[in-house]
């Protein structure tokens, strides 16, 4: 039973051709047109959104933010897409697999940890112990600090895929029992499953930039 429930989120191809993992490359497809079609009322919100967060994280990132904030819109961009096509039917949801989210998640970290103890030394060291600290729980919160360092890229990505994973998940369940209702539970079940959609909705945006503003926060952590 569970492994026929999250079987659901296996890739799964046709004709042959592998492509179940095409999805996550569709926003680079689409994205260019962007800049030579007529500008919609899309464009214009789509800039604003990109506006704002730039503001947001050129004030996490702090001054010697000069163009660094790019990376982590296109990480939002990129993340928000996914999420959004995983919504869809009949198209794979790239953002509930550990394959992509690890491999967002571990790269940014590791890039972040490297350059902070290479450049900021003293200043990472000092990270370990935060200000005020007893002199005999001194060791202790080297530890913890040090633990919690290490599972960031792990807490990244579980929480981005998990989170994709629980919704599909209630509305395949809630949807695979449709065929064995009256037709006012069916007519309840349909309300229900469009206000999970909405719900689902809303993860998709939240949790795209959950992603991109905990990136942000590491990489401000290392300067």
């Amino acid at each position: 039973m569970i492994m026929n429930l999250f079987s659901s989120f296996d890739p799964s191809s046709n004709w042959n051709l592998s492509l179940n993992w095409m999805s996550s490359l569709i926003c680079l497809i689409m994205a260019p047109s962007m800049f030579w079609l007529v500008p919609s009322r899309f464009n214009f919100m789509w800039i604003k959104i990109i506006s704002t967060l730039h503001k947001e994280f050129k004030t996490l990132l702090g001054p010697a933010s000069t163009g660094s904030t790019l990376i982590f819109i296109s990480l939002f961009s990129f993340i928000l897409i996914n999420n959004f096509l995983g919504l869809f039917p009949y198209i794979f949801t790239c953002t509930s697999h550990m394959v992509l989210t690890l491999g967002l998640a571990l790269p940014l970290w590791l890039t972040f940890m490297l350059f902070g103890w290479i450049n900021h030394t003293i200043h990472m060291f000092a990270h370990l112990v935060p200000q005020g600290t007893p002199p005999i729980l001194m060791p202790f919160m080297v530890c913890i600090e040090t633990i919690s360092n290490v599972i960031r890229p792990g807490t990244l990505a579980i929480r981005l895929s998990a989170n994709m994973i629980a919704g599909h998940l209630l509305m395949t369940l809630l949807g695979n029992t449709g065929y064995s209702l009256s037709l006012l539970l069916v007519n309840f079940l349909i309300i229900t499953q469009l206000l999970l959609l909405l719900l689902e909705s809303a993860v998709a945006i939240i949790q795209s930039y959950v992603f991109a503003v905990l990136s942000t926060l590491y990489s401000s952590e290392v300067n």
